[in-house]
């Protein structure tokens, strides 16, 4: 399959001949759509091949940890808990009972 579209379409020609452009697409490649702003039409199987896998964001994690901190001190997750900077305020609770009455 030729990765590189041969010609370019506008996008009214696109509009006219949509079920051209699949079965170009899924013959001879990739058809190209537009000139101002390029589109690309790729059968779904070969847009599947070149996009990377997606691994879970934990593995990526543990896989790019940098190296050389052996040594790291975690904080010791026992210590009191700290007070909520949010002790102190007040709400109102009229809007709840504005919203109730109805």
């Amino acid at each position: 399959m030729n990765a590189i579209p041969r010609k370019t379409w506008t996008v009214a020609e696109a509009k006219a001949r949509l079920s051209e452009i699949l079965r170009l697409a899924s013959e001879e490649g990739p058809q190209r759509i537009g000139t101002k702003t390029p589109y690309v039409v790729v059968p779904e199987e070969e847009w599947l091949k070149r996009a990377e896998p997606r691994i879970p964001l934990g593995r990526w994690l543990v896989e790019n940890l940098p190296r050389g901190f052996d040594e790291l001190e975690l904080p010791d997750r026992s210590e009191p808990d700290r007070p909520s900077p949010f002790e102190d305020w007040e709400f109102d609770d009229e809007e709840d009972g504005k919203e109730d009455a109805k």
